[in-house]
């Protein structure tokens, strides 16, 4: 309901000119298009969740740490097309946005990400769209993730319906980082000298947080072996 809330507000500042009847439509059109990001998100989940099932029983791992699904805020679609100067619309977001339907999976180990997107995107109802691996090539500040655009769909009463949802694989450590690194970008009081401190101890962090994935891993095929 909160959901829906938003996006009447946000069509109502969008398209204030318009007919009762136009923004009526437009609100309809928009409430079922976030329906179908649901759905994918649901489904892609379902599709992580079953995998870590599996290699359970076989007697392997639980390569999954936890899996966690987030819907972007109209507000936060709004500014998004803005600030590629496109209209508020359906078409609109559905062409030029990939990642208003999120799934992130935690994982244990770096080749637990690997695996799990392979085993992913070997299933034939998916489609891959963008693999961005910031894993191997982080981000200037760090970040380190794999990042999948997925194209999945979605059975309805009366259609099927393809959906696309933005998939983010991460060890536990680049997950902690990456929920550290977050807090601290918004502190805006600082001065730039400080941040520009912060975003070096950031960097700093993040490069010992490989290296600690890298050791467990190593301590992990001992283990095994």
């Amino acid at each position: 309901m909160e959901q829906n809330a938003m996006i009447r507000q946000a069509v109502m500042e969008m398209l204030i000119k318009k007919t009762p009847q136009e923004m009526q439509q437009l609100t309809q059109d928009i409430e079922k298009m976030m329906m179908y990001y649901r759905c994918a998100m649901r489904e892609v989940e379902t599709k992580f969740l079953v995998l870590d099932d599996q290699l359970s029983m076989n007697g392997e791992r639980n390569p999954i740490e936890s899996v966690k699904t987030r819907l972007k805020t109209m507000r936060s679609i709004q500014q998004k097309l803005q600030r590629l100067e496109l209209p508020f619309g359906r078409e609109e977001i559905e062409e030029n946005l990939n990642d208003v339907a999120g799934v992130r999976v935690i994982c244990g180990f770096i080749d637990d990400v690997y695996m799990l997107a392979d085993c992913l995107l070997k299933q034939d109802d998916v489609v891959l769209i963008r693999r961005k691996d910031y894993i191997a090539e982080p981000k200037p500040n760090g970040y380190r993730s794999l990042h999948l655009i997925i194209e999945i769909p979605i059975f309805l009463c009366d259609e099927k319906k393809p959906v696309r949802v933005e998939v983010q694989l991460r060890t536990i450590a680049m997950e902690t980082w990456a929920n550290l690194e977050h807090r601290m970008r918004y502190k805006k009081d600082l001065s730039p000298e400080k941040l520009a401190q912060i975003a070096d101890m950031l960097n700093e962090c993040a490069e010992m947080s490989n290296v600690l994935d890298l050791k467990m891993q190593e301590v992990r095929d001992i283990v095994r072996s």
